[in-house]
């Protein structure tokens, strides 16, 4: 056989730079140490996102954060990263979600025919994006869920051409998410504090008292903690971001006790137990 098919293949599709390391940076880790070709598909630049006034020498937001992203993506050991080119869209209910080029004002087929020319392109066996709500129902998040789901289905179809690709189906598709019991206990301790649940955040536009009763099944939890020094290294790079996980995920990392989880989106019937290795029964 030749290397290409027998190599291991994974590709992540997310929104923005930083997506990759708060939320999945260990798995990516973990899984490039063992050999497996990491890829990564990066809808936006983050250009609405928050930023310092100082852009230290960047002509742009956007420019920044895709160093940053470049950055993290080296420490990750990531084998390829791709832009597909649109405008972060901002918070729901911002003025930029109506932005022209903002990835959530686009066409849900016209996104799934790009993620889907990637899967073609880099033919990975499993493939990781967003829970249905994209995590806290940031547009950018849930639009490239809904994008990577129709992509996953339509790259097999071998009589819809995508350039000159031939038609391939991955094996297993992810969605990154987490238990809800951890909101609930935090919920529970903002209310004791005389905080609103319902505005959380630096700018208050976050409501974790709703994502706390948005449950999604736990099929998978992948071990990071062989490579828990790489995802924090790459979450330095996010410098604009703050440059390390927030506190909220640094705590939810131990409750998880030093692991990543997942809801496994296909096959469709639960594993018989949870997964600890996404590519369990990959042929």
């Amino acid at each position: 056989m030749t290397e290409h098919k027998t190599t291991r293949r994974l590709l992540a599709v997310f929104a923005h730079p930083d997506d990759e390391t708060f939320g999945t940076g260990g798995t990516l880790a973990h899984y490039a140490r063992q050999g497996v070709e990491v890829h990564l598909i990066c809808a936006t630049r983050g250009e609405v996102g928050e930023a310092p006034a100082d852009l230290k020498g960047f002509p742009s937001v956007g420019a920044m954060r895709e160093d940053e992203l470049r950055c993290a993506a080296g420490i990750l050991s990531l084998k390829a990263v791709y832009f597909l080119g649109y405008r972060d869209s901002g918070m729901p209910g911002s003025a930029d979600n109506t932005h022209p080029q903002a990835c959530a004002a686009q066409p849900v087929e016209k996104l799934a025919r790009e993620v889907a020319r990637y899967i073609r392109e880099v033919r990975p066996q499993v493939v990781i994006t967003f829970d249905p709500i994209g995590g806290y129902r940031h547009p950018d998040h849930i639009a490239i869920h809904r994008a990577t789901v129709e992509a996953f289905k339509m790259t097999g179809n071998w009589r819809l051409e995508i350039g000159d690709l031939p038609a391939y189906s991955p094996q297993k598709l992810y969605f990154s998410t987490f238990p809800r019991r951890f909101l609930k206990m935090v919920v529970r301790v903002l209310r004791l504090l005389g905080r609103d649940p319902a505005h959380f955040g630096k700018n208050k536009d976050i409501d974790i008292a709703s994502l706390a009763e948005v449950d999604f099944p736990i099929h998978a939890a992948v071990p990071i903690h062989d490579v828990m020094d790489l995802k924090e290294k790459a979450a330095a790079c996010h410098a604009s971001q703050g440059g390390s996980m927030p506190p909220i995920l640094r705590w939810l990392q131990r409750v998880l006790g030093g692991s990543e989880t997942y809801m496994r989106a296909f096959p469709a019937e639960a594993p018989p137990r949870r997964e600890r290795d996404l590519f369990e029964g990959v042929k």
